[in-house]
């Protein structure tokens, strides 16, 4: 395996469990919406976490662009309220970014989440401490895909993507990095569905956070 400098890390279903604050906000803008709240099923929000809210509304609930939008912003009022801090760090996560930041590794968040909920929840779970650099899309529909994410942080490090790492655990981050022609580590730790690594096809794909370490040692 190649040497890298920086390791990237996604936020939802990598660092933290987040889907109990996702999952409500979902169901709540739905309501406001007028829509059918049983087509908020278990394994229909499993998907919505890692995409952006505009991408699950659209694909998954079957609004329009301008509706998933609206149903977004909806969505993002409550979140900031009730969801924001329905979290839990996955086991391991904070160990590893104490670690590879002592090995000399540079640190930083590319996540999907908008940079200002990201940013609480980071500090909220003592994480920030570890990132050089912390970026989420914006609530002014700046950086709305995941490609757009990395490429952005990638160059407020000025660093040479051949020397990236992004780790994930969707498809979603394997493809956004491949975009922006950064490798990627998708990680069996959050939500990937059976089989995704084989769609995706990741650069690698590693069980837990003590391979990672193992691997990146």
């Amino acid at each position: 395996m190649k040497k890298y400098e920086y390791i990237l890390f996604d936020l939802d279903g990598t660092l933290v469990y987040s889907h109990p604050g996702i999952f409500a906000g979902i169901r709540h803008a739905l309501r406001e919406m007028g829509r059918d709240e049983g087509m908020a099923t278990e394994e229909t929000l499993r998907k919505c976490v890692g995409p952006s809210l505009v991408y699950s509304f659209t694909h998954f609930f079957g609004m329009n662009e301008e509706d998933a939008k609206q149903a977004t912003a909806i969505y993002r009022a409550q979140y900031s309220k009730t969801g924001l801090y329905k979290s839990a760090p996955i086991e391991g996560a904070k160990e590893a970014l104490k670690a590879l930041k002592e090995k000399g590794y540079v640190l930083a968040m590319a996540t999907s989440k908008p940079g200002v909920f990201a940013e609480k929840i980071a500090e909220y779970f003592d994480f920030a401490k570890y990132f050089t650099v912390l970026v989420g899309c914006g609530l002014d529909g700046s950086l709305p895909t995941k490609a757009d994410v990395i490429e952005e942080v990638v160059r407020r490090l000025g660093a040479e993507k051949e020397k990236c790492l992004m780790v994930g655990d969707r498809k979603h981050d394997v493809e956004g990095a491949k975009i922006a022609g950064v490798d990627c580590v998708l990680l069996n730790v959050g939500y990937a569905e059976a089989g995704e690594a084989d769609l995706c096809q990741p650069t690698y794909e590693w069980q837990d956070y003590d391979e990672l370490l193992a691997k990146l040692g």
